[in-house]
């Protein structure tokens, strides 16, 4: 294992209080692995990240990183990570070249052996071409793939990145999916954090969703989605929904039903209802409204998502919280 958390805690103090930002996260991240830690804002992913990667220290629990203890060898697990936080860490006054060659010195590098190998991460990373212009002058898909080629310019076995593609453009937020997934495949280890349901299900081997400050879910992405069996009907209704939740409720192809509270906008409150074969329940459940003399303001069918699997878990969907 490359990460192995045992009862990981942060607690910050706030204003005289005490607030538990991270509550006793266990872990288990394998070699070669993309793992993600999915959540809404403020749920702990970023200070996790932070302490996995020795830039604050845990309140208590243990943590053991690339086979270095978190507590008594920080300086090996910073020799053997890469780390590309939120905001980035480019300097807009110097080129991509010279802050690769910088990064590589840094880390032990000899002046040729850095050029040789930041010529080959501009290469890899499709920056050659902007390779001696000021970093000023690129858009923010190239500063976020520079951000990523500083992070692995020592060959680390483990890259953390926090949000990768937060702001980024929909085709730099897919050539981003794309290096990760080739960072991937050259056998680097990557521990990301996300709160983008598509981006998690495309890029993580394994998973972990967490909610303020704690795990309430791990697995693949298509395991976690199996445990929400069957499909999903979502029927928003106007009115009474309580009305609706208990007719729907008692049909015997309704396993499990929940209900969101109505938008204050249209007043449609969505109630998410769990059948086994949602096209054999889907006019059954229309037959019912109607007779009941319920309109549905809509009605969709469709397959488990990690946003129902989050809803399951908290009663709150991460649509919603990303708002």
């Amino acid at each position: 294992m490359l990460i192995e958390t045992k009862g990981l805690k942060k607690v910050f103090k706030s204003r005289g209080k005490e607030v538990e930002a991270v509550r006793g996260v266990d872990l288990a991240v394998k070699e070669g692995e993309v793992f993600g830690l999915l959540g809404p804002n403020g749920a702990g992913k970023t200070t996790t990240m932070r302490m996995l990667s020795t830039l604050i220290e845990p309140t208590e629990g243990r943590a053991v990183v690339c086979g270095h203890d978190l507590a008594t060898d920080s300086a090996a697990v910073r020799r053997d990570i890469g780390y590309v936080g939120q905001e980035g860490g480019t300097w807009g006054e110097v080129t991509a070249r010279d802050e690769l060659v910088m990064q590589g010195r840094l880390y032990g590098m000899s002046k040729r052996t850095a050029a040789k190998r930041a010529a080959e991460v501009l290469e890899s990373f499709q920056l050659s071409e902007y390779a001696d212009r000021n970093v000023k002058t690129y858009s923010g898909g190239q500063k976020r793939r520079l951000d990523i080629a500083l992070g692995i310019m020592h060959e680390p076995k483990l890259l953390f990145l926090d949000e990768p593609t937060t702001g980024l453009d929909p085709q730099s937020r897919a050539h981003m999916w794309d290096e990760v997934r080739s960072l991937r495949e050259r056998g680097t280890a990557i521990f990301l954090t996300t709160h983008y349901l598509d981006e998690a299900d495309a890029l993580c081997d394994r998973l972990a969703i967490i909610d303020h400050g704690e795990v309430v879910a791990e697995g693949t992405p298509l395991a976690l989605k199996k445990e929400v069996a069957g499909d999903v009907v979502a029927v928003g209704v106007v009115g009474d929904g309580e009305k609706a939740r208990t007719l729907l409720g008692e049909k015997d192809f309704v396993r499990e039903i929940e209900s969101g509270e109505p938008d204050p906008a249209t007043g449609v409150a969505v109630l998410r209802l769990y059948v086994d074969e949602g096209a054999t329940a889907l006019p059954e459940l229309l037959r019912a409204l109607d007779g009941a003399g319920i309109a549905p303001a809509s009605i969709e069918l469709h397959r488990p998502s990690l946003d129902d699997v989050f809803l399951k878990q908290t009663g709150r969907s991460l649509r919603e919280e990303g708002n």
